[in-house]
């Protein structure tokens, strides 16, 4: 198959990261960002999480950070819209996104899948959608006991270095997540080597994503 580059050295490239809660945008396309930015991508980065309130601020501050290491440059926000209850704020959150868009004009937008069987991931993915009508914007998975799973049509292979990188800095700044049964490295690594096997990765592991449309000229 012949890869289609969206990032290559040459290009210094903008791209805004969409996320409800303190940890989905590391989930979603961590591995993506470690990846780019350790291959010499030069990288403006806007980071918006939705909700990240009391110790999940603090948590998604130091991640962003850990993350984001070696980017050109870094824009994190951080809102506190109460968590699963996006829907009913709709009003607020619309506004919020809009001011987003009013402030940003990104090469890429990441958010959520459409899909997603979380009220506040699939809020956040509709409105983005509304707000930014003439960009490329790349739906991320949040694996999660729903059993939601979809059918991603485009991946980024990763290679090794990076996905132990991703699964090192989740175990590390998400402490309030150890918890939960489905949030542990053998999760992220079982779906990372899918996807991978998907897309016939190098170095066995992808992340994936949907992109609805597509402009090729």
């Amino acid at each position: 198959m012949i890869p289609f580059e969206l990032a290559v050295p040459s290009r210094r490239m903008s791209i805004l990261c969409l996320g409800a809660h303190s940890d989905d945008i590391e989930i979603g396309l961590g591995g993506t960002l470690l990846k780019w930015l350790r291959t010499g991508i030069e990288l403006d980065v806007y980071w918006f999480v939705a909700s990240a309130v009391g110790s999940r601020r603090n948590e998604a501050e130091k991640s962003a950070a850990a993350f984001l290491k070696g980017a050109s440059s870094v824009c994190v926000e951080l809102a506190d819209f109460k968590d699963g209850y996006f829907p009913y704020q709709g009003a607020d959150l619309k506004t919020w996104v809009e001011s987003v868009r009013a402030r940003i004009s990104p090469d890429i937008v990441f958010t959520h899948r459409r899909d997603d069987a979380h009220q506040d991931h699939r809020e956040l993915c509709k409105l983005t959608w509304n707000s930014f009508r003439d960009h490329v914007v790349m739906e991320y998975e949040i694996p999660k006991w729903d059993g939601d799973m979809g059918q991603p049509n485009l991946y980024v292979p990763i290679e090794a270095i990076d996905l132990e990188r991703k699964l090192s800095l989740l175990e590390e700044h998400f402490g309030t997540q150890r918890k939960k049964d489905w949030f542990d490295a053998e999760t992220f690594r079982g779906l990372a080597r899918l996807r991978g096997m998907e897309c016939r990765a190098e170095e066995r592991y992808a992340e994936a994503f949907i992109a609805r449309k597509l402009c090729l000229s």
